[in-house]
Order: structure tokens, then C-alpha cells, then sequence
């Protein structure tokens, strides 16, 4: 008994170290985090083989929440049980939410700086060129054949009409899993495209420096006074619950959610936090510490925090078992693409949405359109368009 007890505390602390590592250094987003989980836990440890890592990385595609951050939980449970569940969970998470809290005391104690406002100046088109890149390459997985485009067309128009984001997603999934479904029982000729794979869509803005802007637009939105934890912490739960889609999508929430529904935050500071928080390695859902922080403080961060994430450690206990025999389902598959191609019609609205408030100058469209012509045609990471559209407008900002 003693020696399965020491071998238990072994995994526990292997499980520990290797999460808190992979949580400090993961930059990149989802993408590279389950590269390096992958080449950790199968190459290095073989913990696990290929073969079960593609299983549980499939089933990740079938939950909302995180991809890396539910692949984490999902290794933890296999490794650990119930308790390596939580360790793997928290651990990959805790250090990203640290670094992001830290940005956020820093904004808030100092975001007057103008220095710093010249940064974000150019951090800002950067990021929605990031944005539009990613669009555009996870639509032509997404959108192949014109099934999947129909669904995504109309996802886009009732987003951009004002729909609640949660009801389109919602409704672009159930709906478009039965079109889908229905299409391709249909007889189709030989000439017609296979089925889009199943694929999640991903953050791939892995970090931007530390950088500041004033904070006037506070006084358009709700005082931290006025803001309920209660109500807050209800918000990001809801958001961790049914987000299919990865960071971009989470910005088309928080921007229906915070900025036009609830009117906590403005344009401008959405842009803030998209920028700032995603300075941080691990998961991008950190942003929700940030913003929580911004609206309310310490106990605001940690609410939205606990918030968002909760609901994936939900999932991964309640449903990884049954979850590799729905992957197959065809049922489950049709729902997947629907979902996947809704998400794209959502990441494209928060674009269209976010243009005005940072497209606002001649240096800002220029560094956009360059940044945007990179991002999709070029193999540049998106940490160096972040920095170099932060170094060229500080040099172009206007006085």
C-alpha cells in the first residue's frame, strides 16, 4: 500500500511540474500548447500513446471550453484520477492568470502613461490584422463546400444584425448539424467535396508586450461599484459553458456581453484587453482575469476567472468517457462542422465590429493592411506582427 501511495504522490508531483512548466512557457496558443503536451506526455513520458492522445483530442472538439486547457484536465484524470485532474487543470491555468493579473493591476494603477498609449496605438490594428488572419485560415477548413458557407453567411448577418452571440451559436449548431446532416444522406455526385474535417478553432495570438491606455473610457461604462460579482462571475460561467471556438470567439462574447449589453466596458477597452491579455503563456481564456480585475477589482478577477474555467473541468470529469464514441457519431460530426463554421461567422463579425474603433488614422490602416497581407499570406508568428505593430506606432502615432 505504501509503495502504491508513493507511486501515487510521484504522478501527482510529475503531473505538477510538467503543467505548471508547460503553463509558464506555452506561447503560440492552443495550436502549440497540444504540440508540446503531445510531445511531453507521448514522446518523452510516454504516459500515453499517439493513439489515445488523438482520441482525447478529438473529443476535446465535441465540449465548448479550451482545447489545451481541457487536454491538460483530460491528462491529469488518465495520470492522476480525480485529484491529478485538478492538479494538471490548475496548474497548466495558474501561471497565466498570475502574469495576466499583474498586467491588469499595472493598467489600472498606470494606464495614464502615454508612452504606453503609443504602444497599444499600434498593438491595436495589429490585432485585428491577427484576427482577420486567423479568419481567413480556419474559414477555408471550416467553410469547405457550400453547406457549411450558407450556415457561416447566416451566422454572420444575424450576428452583425445584433443577435445575442450564445442564441446564434446555439442555433448555427442545432440547425446546421440537421442541414448538414440532411445533405450529406442526400445523393451527391462524385465531383462534390468530402465533409470538412472536424476541426476546433484556435487562438493564435500567442503574447503582445506589456502596454497601457488611458482609462477614460471607464466613465462610459459601469463603475466598479456598480458591477455585481455576483452577476459577473454568472457571465463568464455562462461564456466557459458554451464556448465553441477558442480566444476570437470569447471576443465576440465579451464585446455582445460586456460592451453592448451590459455596457461595463467600452470599444476601446475590449481592444485593451484583447492586446494586454494576451500577453500571458497558457490558455487565452486568461483575458477573463483581466477584464474581471478591470471591472472589480482582486475579486472581480478571481470570479471571472473561476468562472470561465469551471465549466471545463465540468466537462472533461462528467463526459471523457462517453465523448470518443460520440466523436464518431453521425450525428456529433455534423454538429461539430456546424459549430465550427458558425464560430468563423462569429471571429469575422467581431472584425467587421472592432474596425471602426481601431481603424481610426492613416498610420492605423497602414499598419493594419501590412499586418493583415502578413498574416495571411506569410509564416510570420503573430508575436512578432503584435511587437512590430507596437514599435512602428509609437514611431507614427499622432501627437
Amino acid at each position: 500500500m505504501s509503495e502504491e501511495k508513493h507511486h501515487r504522490a510521484t504522478a501527482l508531483r510529475e503531473l505538477a511540474v510538467l503543467f505548471l512548466k508547460l503553463g509558464t512557457i506555452g506561447f503560440g496558443g492552443p495550436a502549440a500548447h497540444i504540440a508540446m503536451m503531445e510531445e511531453e506526455v507521448v514522446t518523452r513520458r510516454r504516459w500515453l500513446t499517439r493513439e489515445h492522445f488523438l482520441d482525447l483530442l478529438g473529443a476535446t472538439n465535441l465540449i465548448p471550453g479550451p482545447n489545451s486547457t481541457e487536454m491538460a484536465i483530460h491528462v491529469g484524470y488518465l495520470r492522476g484520477g480525480w485529484l491529478g485532474l485538478v492538479i494538471a487543470g490548475a496548474c497548466f491555468i495558474v501561471p497565466a492568470v498570475l502574469i495576466t493579473a499583474a498586467f491588469a493591476w499595472a493598467y489600472v494603477t498606470f494606464g495614464a502613461l502615454p508612452a504606453a498609449g503609443r504602444l497599444l496605438f499600434g498593438i491595436k490594428p495589429a490585432v485585428l490584422a491577427v484576427i482577420l488572419g486567423a479568419v481567413w485560415r480556419l474559414g477555408k477548413t471550416a467553410l469547405k463546400g457550400w453547406p457549411p458557407a450558407v450556415i457561416g453567411g447566416g451566422v454572420l448577418a444575424a450576428s452583425l444584425l445584433g443577435v445575442n452571440e450564445l442564441l446564434v451559436l446555439l442555433a448555427g449548431g442545432v440547425l446546421g448539424a440537421a442541414f448538414l446532416y440532411w445533405m450529406r444522406r442526400a445523393p451527391a455526385p462524385p465531383s462534390d467535396s468530402p465533409p470538412p474535417p472536424n476541426s476546433k478553432l484556435s487562438a493564435l495570438l500567442p503574447w503582445s508586450p506589456l502596454a497601457a491606455a488611458p482609462l477614460a473610457g471607464m466613465t462610459a461604462g459601469a463603475s466598479v461599484a456598480a458591477i455585481s460579482l455576483w452577476k459577473l462571475g454568472l457571465f463568464f460561467l455562462k461564456v466557459g459553458a458554451v464556448l465553441y471556438g477558442g480566444g476570437y470567439v470569447l471576443i465576440s462574447f465579451l464585446e455582445g456581453g460586456l460592451v453592448r449589453d451590459y455596457g461595463w466596458l467600452t470599444q476601446r477597452q475590449l481592444l485593451d484587453a484583447i492586446a494586454i491579455g494576451q500577453f500571458t503563456p497558457g490558455p487565452v481564456l486568461s483575458t477573463a482575469t483581466f477584464i474581471g480585475y478591470v471591472l472589480a477589482g482582486w475579486p472581480g478577477a478571481a470570479v471571472a476567472t473561476l468562472g470561465i474555467f469551471l465549466p471545463s473541468f465540468l466537462y472533461v470529469a462528467g463526459l471523457g468517457p462517453v465523448l470518443p464514441r460520440m466523436r464518431r457519431s453521425r450525428w456529433a460530426a455534423p454538429f461539430l462542422d456546424a459549430v465550427n463554421a458558425s464560430s468563423v461567422a462569429l471571429m469575422a463579425a467581431v472584425a467587421i465590429k472592432l474596425i471602426p474603433a481601431t481603424l481610426t488614422s492613416w498610420p492605423a490602416l497602414a499598419i493594419a493592411a501590412v499586418a493583415a497581407v502578413i498574416s495571411i499570406f506569410g509564416r510570420v508568428n503573430a508575436a512578432w506582427l503584435v511587437l512590430g505593430g507596437a514599435a512602428v506606432g509609437a514611431l507614427l502615432m499622432p501627437l
